[in-house]
């Protein structure tokens, strides 16, 4: 019993002192880094079972800032859960909330990608396109 109080003060201590404030953070409420780089490093596309509907990789050219990817004949383009994959402390503008309508073909979506530190700031453009049957 004692060892167990003692290790709960501890503990107590560690969490209080890991806290300190001062450390920036953003609106969002996620930590302000030292980090510039600003890239997708891969991109998913789920479908309305949160199964993929790609027919291939997607492809992310981070010179262009596009990311290129075709699904299955057949996929419902409403109802789709794109997912990116971000260097280190980055993070995505506007946040994706849930599915996401992919429908208009000739309109790509468009997603910022920020820095770890908020100072570089790069648009890709997803070009998605549907799976042709010969």
């Amino acid at each position: 019993m004692k060892k167990s109080i003692y290790f709960s003060l501890v503990l107590l201590g560690l969490l209080a002192t890991g806290c300190k404030k001062g450390y920036p953070v953003d609106e969002d409420g996620l930590l302000i880094t030292t980090r510039s780089d600003c890239y997708v490093s891969s991109f998913e596309i789920l479908g309305a079972d949160y199964q993929t509907v790609r027919s291939k990789a997607a492809v992310v050219d981070t010179t262009a800032q596009t990311v290129t990817v075709e699904v299955l004949f057949g996929t419902d383009l409403k109802n789709l859960y794109p997912q990116f994959t971000l260097v280190t402390d980055a993070k995505l503008d506007p946040k994706i909330p849930g599915k996401v309508d992919f429908s208009d073909l000739s309109n790509p979506k468009k997603w910022t990608v920020i820095s770890g530190n908020r100072k570089v700031r790069k648009t890709y453009t997803v070009n998605l396109s549907v799976q042709k049957i010969n």
